[in-house]
């Protein structure tokens, strides 16, 4: 089989400002080096509020709340323009607000961790209540109610962490070790957050596609969060304990970590076990992380413009067989960034891109969108960090014209019909590529596109084990009428069997 179903998607964002503000990288760092220092002091006042939020353009885009045409012609910038009569869900997913993700999180937790108090409990259950995607026996899981003075005992003498809303501490994630630093409430917390908001975009895919929980036998997750002990530091495994929570009592799974790349590898990886009938419904989907709340915040404070960062994303996508119904991802267009490929710009475009194409003899003009790193410019370009995606595009045309597959007078053009304009959040895997999967396969059945690339890019030398760049791409397009070597039933079997004993015994009479 050389395509593999995309039969669903689902984007959600989780507003967690006040997580941010506390345990994203760039304040919590701050605070422990530096105490209150003017940059925190003043970072409260850029704060965003969950209405201004939800109507911030790219944030509708993300969740579906817009279309991306929408989106396109949406007036700049978005921060003077936000959206009048925002809703908190869209097509794809949600905007779930703080105090029920800080819910969600206690769900999620099946060692005693989290601790909120009572009446906080008892508000957020009937919040919860209300979201289409869940039901009493998942809210039932929301337990951990305690007296205030219990948590400030757990937070003052346990090293527990204290968790906010509306500036008031309204519980705490309990220290799992004395002296395991994995285990550390800090890291726990984080833990924590991601499987919740992987629990909220599986709720949401599983709603989306129509698909039964006990229909999905494999998960593969594939955040930059690393769940573990000091023994294994990341040994995971998110996607069972997402899996756990959702329902899915007949999946089994694993994580794939490839920093930004994690999501193109996972969804790789996964349309190769349906490809090989190994699998037949595999979800990739990943939560957001913590630390990259409020990244760029002090670029965003000392510009007095609002702080940004203050969602964490997270994606669920179904694979399934190519039934001939569904977009499809290709198996034999494949980009990979290999070792020996380099880390210049242009050797990283030309694997990625390039190479995948000319293997199948198409050219650049092929596609009609190229899905890579697709950050908020307003987020990046207050940090110096530029227009990443309209980076990218430029790059991919500057490479087409090399290969004289364009003319240098058309790279304009070129870069506004194939490009696309960034609507996620830095949250180093969420942007790359993947949130365009939802808009691309919508358009594809619409008939109004026919090739789609999604390309993700890593940084490994982040960890300190190799200079070396990472990437990998894959083409999607309607499927064909599946694939010839789709997985056969047992009737389809009995039946192919029938046919030939029939036939045979018509020529033997």
């Amino acid at each position: 089989m050389s395509s593999v179903g995309i039969k669903g998607y689902s984007y959600c964002l989780n507003h967690t400002p006040e997580l941010g503000l506390h345990y994203g990288s760039t304040p919590f760092v701050e605070h422990e080096t530096k105490g209150e220092s003017d940059f925190l002091k003043n970072l409260p006042k850029y704060v965003q509020t969950y209405e201004k939020a939800a109507g911030y353009a790219p944030n509708q885009a993300y969740i579906g709340g817009i279309g991306y045409e929408e989106f396109e012609a949406a007036k700049t910038p978005w921060i003077e323009n936000y959206l009048t009569n925002a809703q908190r869900y869209g097509k794809y997913g949600e905007i779930m607000p703080e105090d029920e993700f800080l819910g969600l999180m206690a769900i999620c937790d099946v060692f005693d961790l989290i601790w909120l108090e009572k009446s906080f409990v008892e508000e957020v259950k009937a919040k919860l209540l209300k979201d289409p995607v869940m039901n009493e026996s998942i809210v039932a899981r929301l337990k951990g109610a305690h007296e205030l003075a219990e948590i400030e005992v757990e937070v003052k003498d346990k090293k527990g962490r204290p968790l906010y809303y509306g500036g008031k501490v309204v519980g705490c994630v309990r220290n799992g070790h004395e002296i395991d630093d994995c285990l550390f409430a800090y890291v726990l917390m984080e833990n924590l957050a991601c499987k919740a908001g992987g629990v909220l975009a599986l709720l949401h895919l599983l709603k989306n596609s129509g698909v039964r929980p006990e229909e999905i036998d494999f998960v593969i997750e594939c955040s930059e969060e690393g769940a573990g002990d000091m023994n294994q530091r990341a040994g995971g495994n998110f996607a069972k304990a997402i899996a756990e929570i959702a329902g899915c009592v007949n999946a089994s799974g694993c994580d794939v970590r490839g920093f930004c790349a994690g999501p193109v590898n996972a969804l790789i990886s996964g349309a190769s076990q349906v490809a090989a009938g190994a699998r037949k419904n595999c979800v990739v989907l990943a939560g957001g992380a913590v630390p990259k709340l409020y990244m760029n915040s002090r670029d965003h404070v000392k510009k007095e413009l609002p702080a940004l960062e203050d969602c964490l994303g997270n994606f669920a996508v179904l694979l399934t067989p190519d039934d001939g119904t569904n977009p499809v991802m290709r198996l034999d267009a494949l980009g990979k960034h290999s070792v020996g490929a380099g880390a210049a710009p242009q050797a990283v475009t030309s694997a990625l891109i390039y190479e995948p194409l000319s293997g199948q003899d198409l050219s650049f003009k092929d596609v009609d969108k190229y899905a890579a790193e697709l950050q908020i410019p307003e987020i990046t370009l207050p940090a110096g960090a530029g227009d990443v995606p309209h980076a990218n595009i430029k790059m991919t045309a500057a490479l087409a014209v090399m290969k004289k597959a364009l003319e240098k007078n058309e790279m304009d053009d070129f870069i506004k019909r194939h490009g696309v304009i960034g609507f996620a959040h830095t949250q180093g895997h969420i942007p790359s590529g993947v949130p365009f999967i939802g808009i691309a396969c919508d358009r594809i059945r619409a008939g109004t596109m026919k090739r789609v690339m999604i390309i993700g890019k890593g940084s490994l030398f982040l960890a300190r084990l190799t200079n070396l760049a990472d990437g990998a791409s894959f083409l999607i397009e309607p499927s064909q009428g599946g694939s010839a070597g789709s997985a056969v039933s047992k009737e389809d079997v009995k039946s192919m069997i029938l046919e030939a004993l029939s036939e045979i015994a018509g020529k033997l009479s």
